[in-house]
């Protein structure tokens, strides 16, 4: 699909054999981020520049990547090809890339010892175009969903990509769905509150326990937004998530979203938060 925020480019790099990947978002000069946690067990490069209080306002790109904590290497092929460019915050020793890396654990679906690294991460980011597909890609290759209950109640997850918009506004949801949880429309929560759900963790098998999985995205909008606001925006898209999701956020989750608004159109904060929320749930559902 097309990514309709001007500026806003993604590429892929594969591995279909390992069954990982990666997925790289370059972002126009004078984007503005920030970005929210909500999972247990996260694997981030850089995240915490993305708060609020924090001096650095801008964002030049985001990596999602396979491959657990060794993913996040992908990032130096990201923050190199971006430097090569003059893309960059500015010191007196030149341009410094910002660069936000968040990865996912794929490593029991193919070959473990293969993950995302600098050589993949330029790759993908050579590879970026407002032209992007979605599925068992880059990121999404070996994700999984529904394992929660164990792995061999597993699901292929995947890359799921969304927009929604009102008017001007636009906000587009890129996210790598690699979820303990199941896709849910709402009734897996209401038979938990009714006391009919029958889907719970086998009794021989610790509850929630001993299971690595995560959900990480990006959430970019047109829209001219503070760094605060955009922390308000990400956590719109986790609303997002916990409505597409069921159970999301646990304590084994590394559930991350990164808010980016380009600021290009005038939009009222809310209206973008309500937008990401909608957008989140969408793509969660085309990944899966």
């Amino acid at each position: 699909m097309r990514i309709p925020i001007d500026g806003v480019r993604v590429g892929h790099w594969t591995d279909e054999v390992a069954r990982t990947g990666c997925t790289v978002a370059l972002l126009p000069e004078g984007t503005v981020a920030s970005g929210e946690v909500r999972g247990g067990a996260p694997a981030t490069r850089e995240f915490d520049l993305l708060a609020p209080e924090r001096t650095v306002g801008r964002l030049d790109a985001v990596v999602l990547a396979g491959g657990s904590a060794f993913g996040l290497a992908a990032a130096d092929g990201v923050v190199a090809h971006l430097e090569a460019a003059g893309v960059g915050f500015p010191t007196g020793a030149g341009p410094v890339p910002i660069v936000v890396a968040m990865a996912l654990f794929d490593l029991l679906e193919g070959d473990g010892a293969v993950r995302p690294g600098a050589a993949e991460g330029r790759s993908a980011a050579e590879a970026a175009s407002d032209e992007v597909a979605s599925g068992r890609i880059g990121a999404g290759t070996g994700a999984t969903v529904g394992t929660w209950r164990g792995r061999d109640r597993a699901r292929p997850g995947g890359i799921g990509i969304a927009s929604t918009a009102r008017g001007e506004v636009t906000v587009t949801a890129i996210l790598a769905v690699n979820a303990g949880g199941d896709p849910d429309d709402g009734t897996a929560s209401a038979a938990v509150a009714d006391g009919t759900f029958a889907a719970w963790p086998d009794d021989e098998v610790a509850p929630f326990g001993g299971r690595q999985h995560t959900t990480i995205g990006l959430v970019a909008t047109n829209a001219a937004l503070s760094k605060g606001e955009c922390h308000l925006v990400a956590q719109a898209g986790h609303d997002g998530l916990a409505r597409a999701l069921f159970p999301a956020h646990l304590s084994t989750d590394g559930d991350a979203l990164v808010a980016a608004a380009t600021g290009t159109t005038p939009a009222a904060t809310d209206l973008v938060r309500v937008l990401a929320a909608a957008a989140v749930e969408r793509a969660v559902r085309v990944a899966c």
